[in-house]
């Protein structure tokens, strides 16, 4: 648990949100002498890095892997930390048993996708900013199991995504896992930081020379405010600025969060499979789920489900999602499988009015580096408004590394507001 602290009247920085970007700014600005606190709406930290006790385990209902492992600061920080990093590379460029899709088939398929990663970068290059879909060749056979796979990366179909942005994501091919869950882990590195919970913003004056932030627990007064909320809360208007900030709403709207939702289940006879193994449901659709047999060689499944099925299975609650497995495991593993199967845990990120999504992509025509959707949010309001998040990060979107990351440099910028040299400061906060 982080230090639970009440609502001063006044700070030197209020940091809105306590997620990854929200504890990251809170640590570094504490290295500078700066007096913050951390504003959450729930009742815990950690945001989108969520880990639950299930079965004697941490099950990640939000970011899972340590996405280019060997360069995130994050896995650094586990391992000081004491946690436990898992290397075992992920399964995602296999199907298990190869049921549904041949060794051959399998290989064609990682062609047609490698041939239309590099189709994005050569419009990229060239400028273009156009849906991603647009570079699938017409009537290919593997568009619909590409547009699965942009569920599982995006959140949204490639249409919905800018090649731009797409291209411009940064990836090593390094992927770890924390054994006691990511979102432990986030919660962990932000033990320390003053955060006060259940205490959602409504509204930020800025018409003063001190901002006057409202909240459900009152209102305090900063000289700067940190705002690491999901984009399409911001876009939402969820938290309302006064005067208003019709550039930072647009920008927000621009790089929307997608949808990618999680079920974890038992199963039964868990050694049946091949520990660390995947299976997805259909190769013809989009509208299929991934699964992670026996992670970690527990006797579990983890399924993930992206895009619009994610939208449409939260619209119908969580029993969709275990219905929707237990159908596709057992038209790929037999009738009798679903008996098997129990579910554990589901995420609902769709529905929580916290993020309203999972994680961001931006839309076609707002990918450009300078002048997207990406580059605005990031722009400081008045030198003492400063935005971060996964959402602001260019090269690493969609993580929580990513997040971390735009948080200490939305906290070096407010340090440097002040008046400070963030280069005298750089010890950790304890």
């Amino acid at each position: 648990m982080s230090r639970p602290i009440l609502l001063p009247s006044s700070i030197d920085v209020a940091v809105i949100g306590a997620g990854a970007a929200g504890l990251s700014a809170a640590r570094r600005l504490a290295t500078a002498g700066v007096q913050a606190v951390v504003l959450e709406a729930r009742d815990r930290i950690g945001g989108r890095a969520h880990t639950v006790a299930r079965e004697e385990f941490g099950l990640d209902l939000g970011c899972g892997w340590l996405h280019s492992a060997d360069e995130n600061v994050l896995a650094g920080l586990g391992r000081q930390s004491g946690f436990a990093i898992d290397e075992t590379p992920p399964p995602w460029r296999t199907q298990a048993f190869n049921i549904g899709l041949t060794p051959q088939e399998q290989a064609e398929f990682g062609q047609a996708y490698a041939d239309f990663d590099a189709r994005v970068a050569e419009a990229a290059k060239a400028g273009d900013d156009h849906p991603a879909s647009t570079l699938f060749v017409p009537g290919e056979r593997w568009n619909a199991r590409m547009d699965a796979i942009s569920g599982a990366l995006n959140g949204a179909k490639f249409a919905e995504v800018s090649t731009l942005d797409y291209d411009a994501y940064e990836d090593t091919g390094v992927n770890w896992r924390v054994v006691e869950g990511y979102g432990t882990l986030v919660s962990a590195l932000g033990q320390a930081a003053p955060v006060v919970l259940n205490c959602p913003v409504t509204r930020i004056d800025r018409m003063g020379p001190v901002l006057k932030v409202d909240t459900a627990r009152g209102m305090i007064e900063a000289k700067a405010v940190i705002l690491t909320l999901p984009t399409s809360v911001l876009a939402s208007e969820g938290v309302r600025f006064d005067p208003p900030l019709p550039d930072l709403i647009e920008a927000a709207a621009g790089a929307p969060l997608g949808l990618a939702s999680k079920l974890h289940m038992t199963v039964e006879g868990a050694e049946d499979f091949p520990a660390d193994s995947q299976l997805w449901g259909r190769t013809d659709t989009a509208q299929t789920g991934g699964y992670h047999l026996r992670p970690f060689g527990r006797p579990m499944i983890e399924g993930y489900f992206g895009g619009d099925l994610a939208w449409g299975l939260e619209a119908e609650g969580q029993a969709a999602f275990f219905d929707f497995a237990a159908s596709e495991l057992s038209d790929l593993l037999g009738s009798s499988f679903r008996k098997r199967l129990r579910p554990v845990a589901t995420s609902m990120w769709g529905a929580d009015s916290f993020s309203m999504g999972a994680y961001s992509h931006v839309l076609p025509g707002q990918g450009d580096a300078q002048t997207g959707a990406r580059a605005r949010l990031a722009r400081p309001v008045e030198n003492r408004i400063f935005v971060a998040g996964e959402a602001t990060s260019t090269g690493f979107y969609g993580t929580a590394h990513g997040a971390w990351m735009e948080g200490e440099r939305a906290a070096v910028e407010a340090i440097v507001a002040f008046g400070l040299d963030p280069r005298l400061s750089s010890g950790e906060l304890t």
